[in-house]
């Protein structure tokens, strides 16, 4: 009985080691990982969030080494950070203006999706998809000409709709914001006095409304108070589950936001077709009032924003540089998959081959840092 028990007492303490040891090992190994991650730092805007959230996640199960940390600030934050080379990579939904590109020489365009801004509203008793809008008449609402839910312009174009004599309570971005230029844009196409009163870019002078940071916080603005409108990446708005309006595109048609529409917007626009280099001026690329028969009018590219030499920003190293134009090249091509169930468009071939030949051309001290096909 004794040998036994000695024997048992053998059996338990090399078995007590196999387990330390093979702890030890985790540890030795989780710490070795620990100390190869690099971190990839980004900011800017809320309208694509939701797929770079996602990517940051999805990329790990390919690169666990890389972690991916993205502020979702605003465009114009994003702008401001890229500029002050703060950030490894900015995000934008406007395209850089001639003066931001001064203040950033090199800078190149990669756009990463396509989403709509939508046009929310929270009116007791109309659900979602029931209203119609125009251009014209959102201008109107937005300049704060047209004040009344049941205004006669507005129940013009939903005969039938029980609409209240309510104020109507407009919300906007507070925020510098490349959703607010997509809005303005399009509100700049549509109406003359929008045009000239206010104008298109990242922040205007709003005439009326109150205002929110980001697409979340219009959003959940909207949802939580009575007889609001205002505009919001679509993402957002089935997110938030709050209704939102169809409006009247180029072929007359009055359209939803969605996959669908938005897909019909780049198919139908020659925009896609002919984008400027990635380090030249990205003023002109726009896609809003398509002329698709079903195109949704207020559709856009969203961009990532990266230095032709990465060696300009003091935050890279070559290590860094290159796995970042690694997970841009993955980000364009097999995570492009993660888009459509978000809301956002896939980029069309002919788009990721620019975007390809983009990042051909970035280096490190002149050393290429593309590796793709």
């Amino acid at each position: 009985m004794k040998n036994q028990s000695v024997t048992g007492l053998i059996v338990v303490i090399a078995m007590l080691s196999t387990t330390m040891m093979i702890s030890a090992t985790t540890v030795a190994k989780s710490y070795a990982q620990q100390g190869q991650v690099t971190t990839i730092n980004g900011a800017g805007a809320t309208f694509p969030f939701p797929l770079i959230d996602t990517w940051r996640v999805e990329y790990q199960k390919v690169k666990p080494g890389i972690n991916i940390n993205y502020q979702s600030i605003g465009s114009g934050g994003g702008v401001k950070q890229f500029t002050a080379k703060t950030v490894d990579f900015g995000a934008s939904d406007a395209p850089l203006s001639d003066t931001e590109r001064k203040a950033a020489p090199g800078a190149v365009h990669i756009p990463e999706t396509i989403g709509s801004v939508a046009v929310a509203y929270n009116i007791p008793g109309i659900p979602s998809k029931a209203l119609k809008f125009t251009g014209p008449v959102l201008a109107d609402i937005f300049l704060g000409k047209t004040t009344k839910w049941n205004d006669p312009q507005i129940q013009a174009l939903n005969p039938g709709k029980t609409l209240p004599s309510a104020n109507i309570v407009v919300v906007h971005r507070s925020d510098g914001s490349g959703t607010t230029f997509v809005w303005t844009s399009f509100l700049s196409k549509e109406s003359a006095q929008w045009n000239q009163q206010v104008g298109a870019s990242k922040s205007v002078p709003w005439p009326i409304g109150i205002g929110a940071p980001g697409n979340e916080g219009v959003a959940n603005a909207i949802k939580g108070s009575p007889n609001t409108i205002g505009y919001v990446e679509l993402n957002y708005a089935l997110t938030a589950s709050i209704p939102y309006a169809l409006i009247k595109n180029p072929a007359g048609n009055f359209i939803e936001p969605s996959l669908n529409s938005a897909e019909e917007a780049v198919s139908s626009s020659s925009i896609a077709k002919s984008l400027p280099a990635g380090d030249q001026s990205w003023t002109s690329v726009e896609m809003l009032n398509s002329p698709g028969k079903n195109a949704y009018p207020i559709a856009s590219f969203t961009y990532l924003l990266l230095y032709k030499d990465m060696s300009n920003n003091p935050n890279m190293d070559q290590t860094k540089a290159k796995s970042l134009v690694d997970f841009i090249s993955w980000a364009i091509t097999d995570g492009q998959k993660f888009a459509p169930k978000l809301g956002y468009v896939l980029l069309p071939p002919e788009v990721v081959k620019h975007n390809q030949d983009t990042l051909k051309s970035l280096t490190f001290k002149g050393k290429s840092l593309y590796t793709g096909t």
